[in-house]
């Protein structure tokens, strides 16, 4: 019981990080070379997963397999914790519209390997993740969501898929401007420093 919750926890995170780059099963099983059925019944516990077909999905996720010493566990846990990004703070209406924007540039991909702009695009979404949008970023969104579903429809549209790319780029970079200007202002002096211990030490001394 307990290794097949350790194979749980594989798959889920293998999941997690097709879902996060935006790729379907089809797109994935292509990249990878294994078959979307073993795919899929990876992603649902059907099947057990034979570590030839771990470290091929792996590779194209961005991710390593590696053997840890088990004293080391908790330190590795830690560490990935800590690179994981937040939780999206955007309200629902958004996190479902990045949602379905992701979904059809990874139907995008399946129907032609499209313009280099596809991958930036589909970079710059994942991205948007990690930002908190309000309902008044919705808008460009849903106007981002509906050009592509018109290329999709048509399998073609390069020229659409660049002028997308260009708005989500500018709403990336104007959030990404509000958040560090806020962060600037709010910024506060550490509690401790290394400043302090030495001028603490030198106040001690005889």
């Amino acid at each position: 019981m307990k290794t097949h919750y350790k194979i749980e926890e594989i798959t889920k995170t293998l999941q997690a990080a097709r879902v996060s780059k935006g790729l379907s099963q089809r797109a994935l099983s292509q990249r990878a070379g294994v078959p979307q059925a073993h795919i899929s019944k990876i992603e649902s516990g059907a099947v057990d997963l034979r570590l030839s077909s771990l470290i091929a999905l792996a590779r194209v996720l961005d991710l390593e397999v590696a053997l840890v010493p088990r004293k080391a566990v908790p330190a590795v846990q830690s560490i990935v914790r800590s690179s994981e990004p937040a939780a999206s703070p955007s309200t629902p209406a958004v996190v479902k519209e990045l949602q379905r924007l992701q979904h059809t540039l990874g139907a995008i991909s399946e129907l032609t390997n499209g313009p280099k702009e596809l991958a930036q695009l589909q970079r710059q979404i994942r991205e948007l993740q990690h930002f908190r949008l309000a309902d008044e970023h919705l808008a460009a969104l849903k106007d981002a969501n509906s050009v592509l579903q018109a290329v999709k429809n048509h399998k073609k549209g390069t020229e659409d898929i660049r002028r997308v790319l260009t708005n989500v780029q500018t709403l990336r970079n104007a959030i990404a401007h509000q958040t560090n200007s806020v962060s600037a202002n709010t910024a506060a002096r550490p509690a401790y420093t290394l400043d302090d211990e030495a001028s603490n030490g030198s106040s001690q001394r005889p």
